[in-house]
């Protein structure tokens, strides 16, 4: 399969770096898919990944006999560790649920992010200083700058916590575009 390395050696380095890079890359989303329950995604990615894994194993097995090609494997990991972290920031998988505590009256916030189309629920609470409206929101994970620029726009000064959920259940939620939607009647 890489009979062209004993013809060209000198690419073998960058093959295990790229490669090592893909297998990581791969790992992190594969961990995150894990962690949101998703029994497709995750075992699709562990095949791909495995597989990268088991190729650029091979070939250090076989031809790498130096400190460039050990050095291109740990920097290849470490890269991979790196890209994965950008890639999964960009996918932003998931539903986060974001608490907002806030001095102002809680209900014009529940009113703006219900103008923006997000479900949300207000509370009373008591802080360590005074009375604060308390305000819960679940959205998916992408939608994130949008619901922190809503709140930040009502109150410069509100504390907000957000966390990750691995499920939810009938609620108010933004009306997602679906593709395929267009060519399945009756939809």
């Amino acid at each position: 399969m890489f009979d062209f390395l004993d013809t060209y050696p000198y690419l073998l380095p960058f093959i295990i770096f790229f490669g090592r890079i893909f297998d990581v890359s791969l790992g992190t989303l594969r961990i995150i898919f894990v962690s949101k329950g998703e029994r497709l995604k995750a075992p699709i990615i562990g095949f791909f990944e495995v597989f990268i894994w088991v190729v650029i194993i091979s070939q250090i097995l076989s031809r790498a006999n130096d400190m460039i090609a050990y050095l291109s494997y740990a920097g290849g990991y470490a890269a991979g560790n790196y890209i994965g972290i950008l890639l999964e920031k960009q996918i932003a998988f998931g539903i986060v649920l974001c608490r907002v505590y806030t001095n102002k009256p809680g209900l014009k916030l529940v009113n703006l992010l219900s103008l923006k189309g997000f479900g949300a629920t207000m509370m009373h609470g008591t802080g360590s200083v005074n009375e604060v409206d308390i305000i819960e929101t679940v959205f998916d994970r992408k939608k994130l700058k949008e619901v922190t620029g809503v709140i930040l726009e009502f109150d410069k000064e509100a504390f907000y916590v957000i966390e990750d959920v691995r499920t939810r259940q009938r609620g108010i939620f933004p009306k997602s575009y679906n593709l395929l939607k267009r060519w399945r009647p009756g939809k």
